[in-house]
């Protein structure tokens, strides 16, 4: 795998905020949020490190269903996933 530049868009605050302004807090505090508590979701943080960390990413906030067209395709293949579970 070799390292690329990529421009990641996502309707989650609570991803781009994870990932761009609290992951090295977290990581500092042994997966402890600065309330003290356990990181929900660590395990899925972890994986996104480890997918992400070869690449220059440029995380950018998208509003959901606001008729974004690679937005809504994310959309709806993430409810087909779920729906196949």
């Amino acid at each position: 795998k070799r390292s690329c530049q990529v421009e990641l868009y996502t309707d989650s605050v609570y991803v781009k905020d994870g990932i761009t302004k609290w992951l090295k807090n977290w990581q500092q505090n042994n997966w402890k949020t600065s309330n003290k508590k356990e990181v929900k979701n660590k395990d899925l943080w972890m994986k996104l490190i480890e997918s992400s960390s070869p690449h220059e990413i440029n995380w950018r906030w998208v509003k959901g269903h606001a008729g974004i067209a690679g937005n809504e395709v994310a959309d709806q293949l993430a409810n087909k996933g779920i729906d196949s579970l």
